[in-house]
């Protein structure tokens, strides 16, 4: 059988699906003349930010220590220290997002403690990524044949499939919290997560055959 003509097509798909992760930050951060007196309610503070994470167990996925910083204040007339400032940046990776806003709010509720987030994504391993993988390579077949049907040919083999990119897009939403320590129970505060996108581009080459009556 005789060579016939090659088609490249390029085949696409899109799937808007649920978050999977929910990613934050919390700094703790501690300022006082005294440098020891800095880095020691630096520490109680980082403690007390790993004591709450740890009383929601498996609903915290990962947490991970960032930044930390401890620098001197000076006057601008000179090198005289006037004070100390630590800070330190931990990284918190949700799979649960029942409690989250409660988790969240709880930890703004810390005396001198900000938050960040959230920002929602998915597992580099979803599934959702698969599916739209296999809809990309089902697209560029439909194509395909569709160009040799308009030809008055038919598809006889698939000679080359190359994966045109995957695009990985979380949608990211930000917030900052900072709320002064208090006496009663935080507010509630609930979260919308926002749909991710996952796509799927595959570039086809296929062989066609002319059609014989």
């Amino acid at each position: 059988m005789a060579d016939g003509p090659v088609v490249a097509v390029r085949g696409e798909a899109y799937r808007e699906v649920a978050p999977e992760i929910a990613r934050f930050t919390v700094t703790a951060t501690a300022r006082d003349r005294d440098r020891e007196s800095t880095l020691t309610r630096l520490a109680e503070r980082a403690a007390a930010i790993r004591v709450l994470l740890d009383s929601y167990g498996p609903a915290v996925d990962r947490r991970e220590t960032g930044e930390l910083r401890v620098r001197p204040e000076t006057k601008r007339s000179g090198e005289r220290v006037v004070a100390y400032r630590g800070s330190v940046t931990t990284t918190v990776t949700v799979t649960d997002f029942t409690d989250l806003g409660e988790l969240m709010l709880r930890l703004a509720d810390q005396d001198q403690v900000e938050i960040a987030g959230p920002w929602w994504s998915m597992r580099p391993d979803s599934p959702a990524y698969r599916e739209a993988r296999h809809a990309a390579i089902a697209d560029a077949l439909h194509r395909a044949r569709e160009y040799a049907e308009a030809l008055g040919a038919r598809v006889t083999a698939l000679i080359e499939l190359a994966d045109a990119g995957m695009a990985h897009q979380p949608i990211m939403a930000g917030a900052a919290y900072a709320l002064r320590a208090g006496g009663g129970a935080p507010p509630e505060l609930d979260l919308d997560p926002q749909p991710q996108t996952a796509q799927g581009h595959r570039r086809g080459a296929v062989r066609d055959q002319a059609s014989r009556s």
